[in-house]
Protein backbone atom coordinates (compact mmCIF):
# COMPACT_ATOMS: atom_id res chain seq x y z
CA UNK A 1 0.00 0.00 0.00
CA UNK A 2 1.60 3.37 -0.83
CA UNK A 3 0.24 6.71 0.63
CA UNK A 4 1.36 10.16 -0.01
CA UNK A 5 0.77 12.43 2.99
CA UNK A 6 0.82 16.41 2.52
CA UNK A 7 1.24 18.61 5.63
CA UNK A 8 2.33 22.16 6.39
CA UNK A 9 -1.06 23.98 5.06
CA UNK A 10 -2.41 26.71 7.06
CA UNK A 11 -3.90 30.72 7.51
CA UNK A 12 -1.72 33.44 6.46
CA UNK A 13 -1.89 36.76 5.62
CA UNK A 14 -1.20 38.09 2.36
CA UNK A 15 2.91 38.31 1.71
CA UNK A 16 3.59 35.35 3.63
CA UNK A 17 5.22 32.24 3.20
CA UNK A 18 4.30 28.66 3.96
CA UNK A 19 6.16 25.44 3.19
CA UNK A 20 4.45 22.27 1.87
CA UNK A 21 5.38 18.62 2.79
CA UNK A 22 4.48 15.55 1.02
CA UNK A 23 5.93 12.57 2.03
CA UNK A 24 5.33 8.75 -0.13
CA UNK A 25 5.06 5.65 2.25
CA UNK A 26 4.55 2.01 1.82
CA UNK A 27 6.17 -0.23 -0.49
CA UNK A 28 7.49 1.74 -2.73
CA UNK A 29 10.02 0.61 -5.14
CA UNK A 30 10.96 4.19 -7.04
CA UNK A 31 9.55 7.55 -7.54
CA UNK A 32 9.39 9.17 -11.11
CA UNK A 33 7.95 12.63 -11.04
CA UNK A 34 6.44 14.02 -8.14
CA UNK A 35 3.99 17.10 -8.39
CA UNK A 36 1.93 19.89 -6.45
CA UNK A 37 -1.99 20.97 -7.79
CA UNK A 38 -3.78 23.38 -6.48
CA UNK A 39 -7.61 23.56 -6.36
CA UNK A 40 -9.02 26.52 -5.80
CA UNK A 41 -12.68 26.90 -4.86
CA UNK A 42 -14.78 26.50 -7.56
CA UNK A 43 -12.14 25.66 -10.18
CA UNK A 44 -10.50 22.76 -11.22
CA UNK A 45 -6.96 21.15 -9.95
CA UNK A 46 -4.58 22.53 -11.83
CA UNK A 47 -0.34 21.90 -11.94
CA UNK A 48 1.11 23.90 -10.22
CA UNK A 49 4.88 22.72 -9.69
CA UNK A 50 6.67 19.15 -10.98
CA UNK A 51 9.89 17.78 -9.72
CA UNK A 52 11.13 14.93 -12.35
CA UNK A 53 14.70 15.50 -11.70
CA UNK A 54 16.96 18.23 -10.08
CA UNK A 55 17.67 19.03 -14.23
CA UNK A 56 13.73 18.48 -15.36
CA UNK A 57 12.03 21.09 -12.80
CA UNK A 58 8.44 23.38 -13.96
CA UNK A 59 6.69 25.48 -11.62
CA UNK A 60 3.14 27.44 -13.62
CA UNK A 61 4.41 30.92 -14.77
CA UNK A 62 1.55 32.76 -12.50
CA UNK A 63 3.81 31.40 -9.40
CA UNK A 64 7.23 30.50 -10.46
CA UNK A 65 8.53 34.17 -9.24
CA UNK A 66 6.95 33.08 -5.43
CA UNK A 67 7.13 29.12 -5.41
CA UNK A 68 9.74 26.40 -4.90
CA UNK A 69 9.77 22.55 -5.46
CA UNK A 70 12.51 20.79 -4.42
CA UNK A 71 12.81 17.11 -3.47
CA UNK A 72 14.79 14.85 -0.93
CA UNK A 73 14.64 11.77 -3.23
CA UNK A 74 16.14 9.21 -0.08
CA UNK A 75 12.85 10.13 1.85
CA UNK A 76 10.48 10.00 -1.16
CA UNK A 77 9.28 13.61 -0.06
CA UNK A 78 8.19 16.41 -2.04
CA UNK A 79 8.68 20.51 -0.44
CA UNK A 80 6.74 23.45 -2.23
CA UNK A 81 7.75 26.84 -0.52
CA UNK A 82 5.44 28.93 -0.93
CA UNK A 83 6.49 33.03 -0.57
CA UNK A 84 4.58 36.63 -0.85
CA UNK A 85 1.39 34.68 -0.81
CA UNK A 86 -1.51 36.41 -2.66
CA UNK A 87 -5.54 36.03 -1.34
CA UNK A 88 -5.95 34.07 -5.23
CA UNK A 89 -2.99 31.47 -4.09
CA UNK A 90 -6.02 30.65 -1.35
CA UNK A 91 -6.73 26.42 -2.58
CA UNK A 92 -6.46 23.00 -1.68
CA UNK A 93 -2.82 21.64 -2.82
CA UNK A 94 -2.40 18.06 -3.75
CA UNK A 95 0.47 15.90 -3.74
CA UNK A 96 0.43 13.97 -6.86
CA UNK A 97 3.59 11.26 -7.65
CA UNK A 98 4.45 8.24 -9.72
CA UNK A 99 4.84 5.35 -8.07
CA UNK A 100 6.25 1.92 -8.93
CA UNK A 101 5.13 -0.30 -5.93
CA UNK A 102 7.71 -2.84 -4.19
CA UNK A 103 6.93 -6.29 -6.57
CA UNK A 104 5.50 -4.22 -9.30
CA UNK A 105 7.34 -3.13 -13.11
CA UNK A 106 4.62 0.19 -13.58
CA UNK A 107 4.05 2.87 -12.24
CA UNK A 108 0.96 3.88 -10.87
CA UNK A 109 -0.27 8.04 -10.19
CA UNK A 110 -1.28 8.43 -6.48
CA UNK A 111 -2.72 11.31 -4.80
CA UNK A 112 -2.44 12.58 -0.96
CA UNK A 113 -5.40 13.99 0.18
CA UNK A 114 -4.73 17.67 0.21
CA UNK A 115 -4.04 20.88 2.50
CA UNK A 116 -5.50 23.33 2.93
CA UNK A 117 -3.80 26.86 2.22
CA UNK A 118 -5.75 30.16 2.97
CA UNK A 119 -4.11 32.98 1.98
CA UNK A 120 -6.00 36.10 3.54
CA UNK A 121 -6.42 39.62 5.81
Amino acid sequence: QVQLVESGGGSVQPGGSLRLSCVGSGSISSIATMSWYGQAPGKERELVASHVSDLRISVTDSVKDRFTISRDADKNTVFLQMNSLKPEDTAVYYCYAQVRASGTHNFRAYWGQGTQVTVSS
